[in-house]
Formats: C-alpha cells, sequence, structure tokens
C-alpha cells in the first residue's frame, strides 16, 4: 500500500521557518508529481506548491517568493522550505502524489502535518 508520511510541522512565530518532509513509499516516485497542500479550519483545501517530474514548479501566490519545493529522488522524499512564516500560513499541511497515465489518475495522499504560525 502506498505511502506518505510528512514531518516537520509545528508551531512557529511569525517570521520564522519550517521544513516540511514527506517521504514517499511504495510508488515510483520520479515519476509522480509531488504537491503541498493545506486546509485551514473553515477553509477549503488549496495547492500551496507543486513540483513534476522533471522538476518544474508552481506555486501559489500567496507563498511565492517565501516557499520552496524540492525533491529528492534518491530519497524518495519531497520538502516544503518555508520561510517567512505568516499567522495566514497556519493549516494542516497534506503532501500528494499524482501520476496521470493513460487517462487514469493516480492520487494519493498523507496523513497531514499541523503548522502553527503565533503572531
Amino acid at each position: 500500500q502506498v505511502q506518505l508520511v510528512e514531518s516537520g510541522g509545528g508551531l512557529v512565530q511569525a517570521g520564522g521557518s519550517l521544513r516540511l518532509s514527506c517521504a514517499a513509499s511504495r510508488i515510483i516516485f520520479s515519476i509522480y508529481t509531488m504537491g503541498w497542500y493545506r486546509q485551514a479550519p473553515g477553509k477549503e483545501r488549496e495547492l500551496v506548491a507543486a513540483i513534476t517530474s522533471g522538476g518544474s514548479t508552481n506555486y501559489a501566490d500567496s507563498v511565492k517568493g517565501r516557499f520552496t519545493i524540492s525533491r529528492d529522488n534518491a530519497k524518495n522524499t519531497v520538502y516544503l522550505q518555508m520561510n517567512s512564516l505568516k499567522p495566514e500560513d497556519t493549516a494542516v499541511y497534506s503532501c500528494n502524489a499524482r501520476l496521470i497515465e493513460y487517462r487514469v489518475t493516480y492520487d494519493y495522499w498523507g496523513q497531514g502535518t499541523q503548522v502553527t504560525v503565533s503572531s
């Protein structure tokens, strides 16, 4: 069974940094697009950042210039470096692995990790 396990969440003051990690198992990690999503209380889940198998990245406008997504295919791990954190970044952050092949979508999620930014 595919597993995505996030780590690195926690409590940080505004202006601080955190680095999230997501370790994947039982998938061919290198061919998947990996993404970080977040969901704050009372809000819909939103894409924070994604990185394709080729290394192309995209970011939500709200995190551009502050967050960086990266991947290490040798370690089957995707990272989210979060700098200059703001209270509005507080949310549960979840890792996603997605592959679309022959019109079939393979979509896997981690359990999520809480990030809390205090003002």
